[in-house]
């Protein structure tokens, strides 16, 4: 996937900004970044747009800005000057499509239709925008599609908000969400950066669903292991569970029948991507074990252990 698009997909929402005044551009930027979200499609709705994008770009590195609501090949010409990063279009605009990409800039045109959708594909797209998602059919709307379609990703936008966008995350082929509820207008007029970072903040952590999932005990042998998981399942009425290297209380608890990771064992905590969790942890300086990354079919991580321990424990990120 290209470079972009893969940070688009690690950043898991990117927020959709209307702005009148481009003097609130860099502001609003870094209180995205401070809110975890550092990412945002810039609409040329507004004529602040264009120098909203220049400022951010030139002011706020960390960010990966993006236009959106490009219409023409002048607007594309103008946004990509500017410094954004990817276009984005609210349809699928064949000339306008096909300019950006010969450009070699990562274009998402809008998309409702499987007509839409193909005809973005024959010009080498794995990406598109579904526009507006909600009044589209939703996300039941592109798992009924997505069939035929198995190299495509979609970033809905419309109607998406902190009630329905796992809905959305949690169906593997979607890229992102695009959404304005952590920009509102009034937020953005009324200056209150300290909100628009809790609200980020929030929806992050909606997105990252962090969950304990077991706690992994240390055993010294195999009959320590299995003693310890059946003590632990008749105090509590847990199904106990053999395993080759482990045994299991339930789902609680997993006793290892050799020491491993972690000075007293590992906790193993959930969440519902752990390529995301990772990128956002890393945000925070969270460094990663990469050699202990596990991954599924489809390349994506279901399993890997920070590089340090916390309390005598490693820390293992699971896929929920």
């Amino acid at each position: 996937m290209n470079e972009v698009l893969q940070r688009v997909y690690q950043i898991g929402i990117i927020p959709v900004i209307a702005i009148d005044d481009a003097d609130k551009a860099v502001p609003l930027a870094r209180a995205l970044v401070k809110g975890g979200l550092p990412a945002a499609e810039v609409t040329f709705r507004t004529a602040a747009g264009e120098e909203a994008i220049r400022r951010i770009a030139a002011e706020v590195p960390d960010m990966l800005v993006g236009a959106g609501t490009v219409l023409t090949t002048e607007q594309a010409d103008r946004a990509i000057a500017a410094g954004a990063q990817f276009i984005v279009s609210p349809g699928f605009n064949p000339v306008v499509t096909r300019y950006v990409v010969d450009k070699g800039v990562p274009m998402m045109p809008g998309t409702a239709t499987p007509g839409e959708m193909e005809q973005a594909m024959s010009m080498g797209l794995d990406v598109v925008k579904f526009f507006p998602a909600e009044q589209n059919g939703g996300v039941a709307k592109l798992k009924a599609v997505a069939g035929p379609y198995t190299t495509l990703r979609w970033m809905p936008t419309g109607g998406v908000n902190t009630k329905n966008m796992m809905d959305y995350l949690s169906f593997d082929k979607i890229i992102a969400c695009g959404g304005t509820w952590m920009v509102k207008k009034d937020l953005i007029e009324g200056e209150k950066w300290d909100e628009i970072t809790r609200i980020c903040q929030e929806a992050v952590k909606t997105m990252m669903g962090f969950t304990l999932a077991h706690v992994g005990i240390n055993c010294a042998n195999a009959d320590e292991a299995a003693q310890t998981a059946k003590t632990l399942c008749a105090l509590f009425g847990l199904e106990y569970k053999a395993g080759n290297s482990s045994d299991f209380a339930g789902s609680m608890v997993e006793c290892n029948k050799a020491p491993g990771r972690g000075a007293n064992g590992h906790i193993a905590i959930g969440t519902y991507n752990v390529d995301r969790a990772v990128y956002h942890l890393g945000l925070q300086g969270v460094r990663f074990d990469q050699a202990s990354r596990k991954t599924d079919a489809k390349g994506n991580t279901k399993a890997i252990y920070l590089q340090d321990e916390v309390g005598g424990f490693a820390i293992h990120l699971v896929k929920r």
